[in-house]
């Protein structure tokens, strides 16, 4: 009998259980040139059946990498032909928006080949992987080569691991039995000590980093100069009259 699958791998024990390694091939080919699918997912999945003795751990891991490198060569197709129009045009059904592509991209460009390697490592450029190098011109041969490199590490890391739950799987669910209340209680912890984190930062956000100055009062105000009555409207002031020479009489010189 399979052994149950933990947590969100449970919904996809039904497809193992039918389909077995066309499911695994299938959905982690698709996975590879940008359709959203669990291919991580069921090739923990698989290979946790693996180490219970449901299924063989070779044939799940061959089949996981020949997926991924076919996978990955339809998305540089994609990218070489279409370019980044298409990518633009098309993209954003299978959750490819134009700005991931575009941080994607200048990731790309900035580590070259050795990413190609890496991206089989990290959700989302795991999926948009070959549409990148095919796009940015990467010659297919070198693709090829690290791309393969990279298939085969990422389907023997999580091979192995699953397998190894798997052949222990009766032990895995009693620790997690024993310690999952401790867990939670982490989980809560950490999730409050984030909210009160969030909201302090939104007080101290929010407040002036330099408070108003207060208004002075207003007997410590300079008094103005006192004000000069305006003149009345309708009034000229007279200027002093000067004195008038008399008639008759000569104006003496000044001599000098």
């Amino acid at each position: 009998m399979a052994p149950p699958l933990p947590g969100p791998l449970a919904h996809l024990a039904p497809l193992l259980d039918q389909y077995g390694y066309l499911t695994v091939g299938a959905l982690i080919f698709v996975e590879d040139f940008g359709v959203p699918a669990p291919g991580e997912a069921i090739l923990i999945a698989a290979s946790v059946y693996a180490g219970a003795g449901q299924l063989n751990v070779a044939a799940v891991m061959v089949t996981a990498v020949l997926a991924a490198v076919a996978g990955d060569n339809v998305g540089y197709l994609i990218g070489r032909t279409g370019g980044r129009a298409f990518v633009h045009r098309w993209g954003r059904y299978v959750l490819l928006t134009p700005e991931r592509f575009h941080t994607a991209e200048r990731f790309f460009a900035r580590h070259g080949g050795k990413v190609v390697v890496v991206a089989r490592f990290v959700e989302g450029l795991r999926q948009a992987n070959g549409i990148i190098a095919g796009t940015g011109g990467m010659p297919w041969r070198r693709f090829l080569m690290f791309n393969s490199l990279g298939a085969v590490l990422w389907a023997g890391v999580w091979t192995i691991l699953g397998y190894t739950a798997g052949a222990h799987i009766g032990a895995v669910y009693d620790e997690i039995a024993r310690y999952h209340v401790y867990v939670l209680i982490a989980l809560g912890a950490l999730a409050v000590a984030f909210l009160v984190r969030s909201l302090l930062r939104h007080r101290r956000g929010g407040r002036p980093s330099h408070p108003a100055p207060e208004p002075e009062p207003a007997s410590n105000r300079p008094t103005s100069e006192p004000s000069r009555p305006a003149p009345e409207q309708g009034r000229l002031t007279p200027e002093p009259s000067r004195p008038m020479p008399e008639q008759g009489r000569p104006t003496p010189d000044v001599e000098p």
